[in-house]
């Protein structure tokens, strides 16, 4: 059974992951099995993780998510996820920084309280 903090579907040609609450090793796991699913099954290479109701993170979960986002990557042939991170303030924006910035600024962007900058930005074929 899917834990209620977490909901994950395609919206149009972007597969929007909605967080909430404390964030867990198991709802992590949970989060990105879905995203790789419907990135396999859509063929979609945007995703769009809604922070807004999420709770600041162990440092432990922060560095989990870098782990699975590198785990992704290499189960997508090298596909490169186009990622945008919707955040409330400055904490979970440095924390996703950490958790997603590896992969370098070019294929993710975190936003504050703008799902419509962060849709744009996704769908911007030109970058």
């Amino acid at each position: 059974m899917q834990d209620p903090r977490i909901w994950v579907e395609p919206v149009g040609s972007v597969i929007v992951a909605r967080l909430r609450g404390m964030p867990t090793a198991e709802l992590l796991l949970q989060c990105e099995q879905r995203v790789l699913e419907l990135a396999r099954d859509t063929q979609q290479v945007r995703v769009l993780y809604d922070a807004l109701e999420l709770e600041a993170p162990e440092m432990d979960v922060v560095l989990l998510q870098q782990r699975l986002d590198t785990e992704k990557k290499a189960s997508l042939s090298g596909a490169s996820l186009r990622t945008a991170i919707l955040v409330p303030n400055t904490r979970i924006a440095y924390l996703a920084r950490i958790a997603f910035g590896h992969a370098g600024e070019a294929n993710y962007r975190v936003f504050y309280n703008d799902l419509g900058a962060a849709l744009k930005w996704l769908e911007d074929r030109s970058t």
